[in-house]
């Protein structure tokens, strides 16, 4: 696929380029459609995208949270990704959750920073591109603005 979307730049000599323009230039060469998901799977992705949008109030402070939260287990040879609700779930599986969703900051802040290095490497006549990676002033900033509801009122 990487291929076809490097061979569809060079074609076009796009630049920015839109992933339905590239899937409907590659099924005119011949790329193989993928196989519908079931309407089950389907279905468990809709509730999985439901449960995540859940937020509730804390009653002490007001502030929102996210009253579902996921987390992986193996059964056997198959993974299972789970669902808890952050009012009842005991504290491994919300301890799971949280550094699962830690390592994903990270992983994201480590690629972003690779990526950053490698423009600013090829662009040396440019301004670098650099950002923080401590996010702890971002987070107290937000923590410290008003409530979107609160804005509405």
């Amino acid at each position: 696929m990487q291929r076809l979307i490097r061979a569809y730049r060079d074609e076009t000599g796009k630049r920015e380029i839109d992933m339905k323009e590239v899937a409907k230039w590659a099924v005119g060469k011949g790329w193989p459609l993928p196989t519908p998901k079931s309407p089950i799977d389907i279905l468990a992705q809709n509730f999985s995208e439901a449960a995540r949008e859940e937020t509730r109030r804390d009653t002490k402070t007001g502030r929102p949270y996210r009253a579902n939260h996921s987390f992986s287990v193996t059964q056997g040879n198959q993974q299972l990704h789970l669902w808890i609700d952050i009012d009842e779930a005991d504290r491994g599986p919300m301890l799971k959750s949280a550094v699962t969703r830690r390592e994903q900051m990270v992983g994201d802040g480590l690629q972003l920073t690779l990526d950053l290095m490698h423009w600013n490497s090829i662009n040396p006549d440019k301004p670098p591109i650099e950002l923080p990676m401590d996010l702890t002033f971002d987070i107290e900033l937000r923590l410290s603005a008003p409530d979107e509801d609160d804005d509405a009122a």
